[in-house]
């Protein structure tokens, strides 16, 4: 049942950023002017019972609209020795107006507050009480409290247990005088409950960053104390194994930190240090990431050889080693100059960059291309490393594997520098155009990056993930066919075409170089076996016919061998000098005899019908025949008959030369109208060898001219070009290598589109000398120049 409100008159004791409940016992200290002052007057004014206070919370100067009464139970001392007294909080004031009173204390006129609380107590309130009496035994037991917990538990008001939370060390000032001024007990204990699983929640959050931190630490140092112990193992096992402290040793740390590596390479390593000492041995990651360690420290990152800016020295060097090939030699000794010049002024790197080459060698096998990497590398006091690209189809082999892979390796490139053993090494790149690709990607797409002078600076192999610094590496790539590399590839490089050797200079090599090799591997002394000129000039003419020199070297063992065996037999004294007599005795007839040295009545184009024509393949130039024959008007079809393996674009030069000698027979004087009723039949002799390009448009004219006609070409002509409807003679490619090849055969005298003029600055000067070279405009010149003036002895069948 509801009290009624009484007024009463009492010593105000105000309390400083505190607040005390009703039900609560507080020790206060009479040292202080204002609380003895209200002691004291309650004293003074008590007739009988407990002296009475007004305990009023004071926040920041202002006082409460809220008071609790309190009885003074005791005076005395405190702990401490000070003077104090002990009150206890008996129920909440509402604050009125200013009073008077004795003592030098605030007097104050309040009024009781009325509590209701239902009776008996509804199943909301119930469940509230036992909920705010379970989380206050929760959280005493984590205090370690144990004492307090029974008391609570025999708090049956629900008053009297709201207040309790009074008691509370978590609660803020605000919360206690937000509870004080709560006059419903039930919405007090709703506060009550609310503040102290709030504050358990965040207690358990405390509790268990605490544990995690706790057990952080102690695996720290559980670690650090096995490592230590760990060390100490490795250091006695090397005592008995008689090693020296550092000699080979597994503290990648220290290696690392000791190696001389780019900062970020050195914070990529640590960084995988880190992973590896936390790490255990027996996980396979470790492995892993120690054959990553030793590839990296592998590295010759900071190592670089000094150029030798011996200019005439570099050119003298690349003069003895190879004979010709006047365009690499030039470009090589351009590349020395610059980077001596860039030096001098300090210049060396620029943009982070510095003054790599690219250069890519196109030509024929056995010219020479991969054995003028070396002699580039010795030309410029460089390392000098191989990468065979031929048949290479998996893009990893450039790029290198992920680590993730078993057996994962860097790639291709990365093994040329570490295997170099320095970062400006001059990388061969053989076979470039062998590459291929399929379903694991294109490694000539990786190249990309690899050859790009403006890029290679911070090439990123896949396997190692840290950049790799390529500008200053000088590449020269090797290939037969420049149309077999990628156009994206080849832009990328400066093309330096070797378009093969002539008589003398092959004539030169073989003396200086192939020679002396094969004497020592035939057992031979130079003063034993010695070939004369005229042997060595026939062997090249005559018992080969290439545009490089791998042939004539194996002619040279082959001779070689012959001799060493009749030795052996008792057959040959030795020292002897071989002639050009004694070749066919030795290693048998020759193989390519020139069609100037053959019988009249024996050479190709000894009848009508047969011209000479000039063409590319990728074994440098070649000859090639070109022959016409028209089928009896009874017996064959009409119409134009290909063979030879022929492709799409040489098939339609026929088409071209056989409209154009229809559409101006009459003008060439040529008895064409045959050619509705009777087949032309056009055949490229070496059927098993396939043939394209445009280049044998003339050729083809100029065989169905002479079979038309009935006269002969000349056999001293060969010719090239591409033919148009009007006659009109245009410009085709590989004029250096078909006039080479002309030179070979013994032809000399050779037909080329006008507009190909230029390009007889790039052939050899003794090639030009022997050759009568005969540029045209138009198809009636190239007959005019081609066909016999006298009339064979048979004309075409009518």
């Amino acid at each position: 049942m509801a009290s009624t409100s009484v007024t009463l008159t009492l010593p105000v004791l105000p309390l400083d950023e505190e607040v005390v409940l009703p039900g609560m016992v507080v020790p206060l200290d009479l040292s202080d002017a204002e609380v003895r002052a209200a002691v004291e007057a309650a004293q003074a004014a008590a007739t009988s019972g407990k002296p009475r206070v007004l305990l009023v919370p004071r926040v920041d100067g202002t006082y409460a609209g809220t008071g609790v009464l309190g009885t003074v139970e005791q005076v005395g001392r405190l702990s401490d020795g000070d003077p104090g007294a002990l009150i206890r909080g008996r129920g909440r004031i509402r604050i009125g107006a200013g009073t008077t009173g004795p003592g030098a204390a605030l007097w104050v006129e309040g009024h009781t507050v009325e509590e209701h609380v239902p009776d008996p107590l509804p199943g909301a309130v119930a469940e509230l009480v036992t909920e705010y009496k379970a989380l206050a035994t929760s959280w005493l037991k984590k205090r370690g409290a144990w004492q307090v917990v029974d008391r609570v538990q025999q708090i049956e008001g629900v008053s009297a247990l709201a207040d309790n939370s009074g008691y509370s060390p978590f609660l803020t000032v605000a919360q206690k005088v937000e509870l004080l001024e709560t006059a419903d007990p039930v919405a007090r204990l709703r506060l009550a409950v609310k503040a102290l699983s709030d504050h358990l929640a965040e207690q358990d959050v405390a509790d268990s960053i605490a544990k995690d931190v706790q057990d952080g630490v102690e695996k720290q140092q559980r670690e650090f104390l096995l490592r230590r112990q760990l060390e100490a193992v490795r250091k006695e096992l090397r005592e008995i194994n008689g090693e020296k402290d550092g000699e080979e040793s597994d503290d990648y740390r220290a290696r690392v930190e000791a190696a001389d590596l780019p900062e970020k390479v050195r914070e990529a390593a640590l960084k995988e240090v880190d992973k590896l000492e936390r790490s255990s041995d027996q996980s396979p990651e470790g492995s892993w990431i120690r054959t990553w360690l030793d590839t990296v420290l592998e590295l010759p990152w900071n190592e670089r050889t000094e150029d030798e800016y011996d200019i005439l020295g570099a050119r003298a060097v690349l003069d003895a080693e190879h004979a010709g090939l006047s365009d690499v030699k030039d470009r090589i000794t351009e590349y020395l100059a610059v980077r001596k010049r860039r030096t001098e002024r300090g210049m060396g790197v620029i943009g982070g960059r510095r003054g790599g080459a690219v250069l890519a060698l196109v030509g024929p096998p056995g010219v020479g291309k991969t054995s003028l990497g070396e002699s580039v590398a010795h030309a410029m006091g460089r390392k000098f490393v191989r990468v065979a690209l031929g048949g290479v189809r998996d893009e990893a082999e450039i790029r290198g594997h992920r680590r993730t892979y078993v057996g994962a390796l860097p790639g291709r490139i990365v093994r040329a520098i570490k295997e170099a053993g320095s970062m400006n090494p001059v990388v061969l790149l053989d076979e470039i155009d062998k590459v291929g690709s399929d379903f694991r990607g294109d490694p000539a797409a990786a190249l990309l990056e690899v050859l790009d002078p403006a890029q290679n600076h911070t090439f990123r192999d896949h396997y190692l993930e840290v950049e790799l610094d390529l500008s200053d590496v000088v590449f020269l790539a090797t290939a037969n066919v420049l149309e077999a590399i990628p156009e994206a590839l080849a832009d990328r490089m400066e093309l330096v075409r070797l378009d093969g050797y002539t008589e003398d200079e092959k004539v030169v090599i073989a003396r200086d170089h192939l020679l002396p090799r094969q004497l020592e591997r035939a057992g031979l002394g130079a003063d034993e076996v010695v070939l004369g000129e005229d042997a060595l000039r026939k062997l090249a003419g005559e018992y080969t016919r290439e545009a490089g020199v791998r042939t004539l070297e194996r002619s040279l063992a082959r001779l070689l061998r012959k001799v060493a065996s009749q030795h052996e037999l008792g057959q040959r004294e030795l020292p002897f000098r071989i002639g050009a007599d004694d070749l066919r005795g030795l290693i048998g007839r020759p193989h390519h005899v020139p069609e100037s040295a053959q019988d009249p009545a024996e050479r190709r184009t000894a009848v009508p019908g047969v011209a000479t024509g000039l063409a590319v393949t990728g074994a440098g130039g070649d000859v090639l025949f070109v022959e016409a024959s028209l089928s009896d008007p009874e017996t064959g079809a009409a119409g134009l008959t290909l063979t030879g393996q022929l492709g799409d674009v040489m098939k339609e030069s026929a088409q071209i030369a056989l409209s154009f000698l229809r559409s101006h027979g009459a003008e060439l004087e040529l008895p064409v109208a045959d050619l509705k009723d009777r087949g032309v039949h056009i055949h490229f002799p070496a059927g098993a060898v396939p043939k394209d390009g445009p280049s044998a448009g003339i050729t083809m004219t100029t065989a169905l001219a002479s079979l038309l006609s009935g006269r002969q070409v000349r056999t001293d002509v060969a010719m090239t070009g591409e033919v148009s409807l009007t006659g009109r003679v245009l410009p085709i490619g590989g004029v250096k290598q078909k006039l080479l090849a002309a030179h070979r055969a013994g032809l000399t005298t050779v037909i080329i589109p006008k507009r190909n003029e230029a390009d007889l600055d790039d052939v050899p000067a003794e090639v030009l000398e022997g050759l009568e070279v005969h540029p045209v405009t138009d198809v009636r010149q190239v007959l005019e120049l081609a066909l016999a003036r006298t009339e064979a002895a048979f004309t075409t069948a009518a």
